[in-house]
């Protein structure tokens, strides 16, 4: 598969839940513990995916996913938000910012693993 994903939490408890269960799907993880490491990473490593929490210190999922669909690499690359926040006003704030789905913690590792084996190509 070697699908290159990156984790943006801010939670080391939800990163690494999430990160095992990804791994455990077969693909390669990289973790950051805000948008803003996540975007110094996004600007020198090509993610087929990337899961974002939306609030976290330094730069939300929102502002990340604004920056990232900003850059030519992540036109269409799947960014997806994982987060507590699960009102349609954020929801439409998400697809606004270019996020390809939503999802609401706590998740469930087998329909993490559904939704990226979905998007990821």
């Amino acid at each position: 598969m070697n699908k290159n994903l990156l984790v943006v939490d801010d939670s080391p408890s939800v990163r690494q839940m999430v990160e095992a269960t990804l791994r455990g799907g077969g693909y390669q993880v990289k973790t950051a513990k805000d948008g803003r490491e996540a975007l110094d990473f996004c600007r020198t490593t090509k993610f087929d995916f990337v899961l974002t929490d939306q609030n976290m210190p330094n730069m939300d999922g929102l502002t990340l996913i604004r920056s990232l669909r900003a850059m030519s690499a992540y036109t269409r690359v799947p960014l997806i938000v994982l987060t507590t926040e699960a009102s349609d006003a954020m929801k439409a704030k998400g697809k606004a910012a270019g996020a390809t789905g939503w999802m609401v913690k706590p998740f469930d590792p087998q329909k993490l693993l559904e939704v990226v084996a979905k998007v990821v190509r």
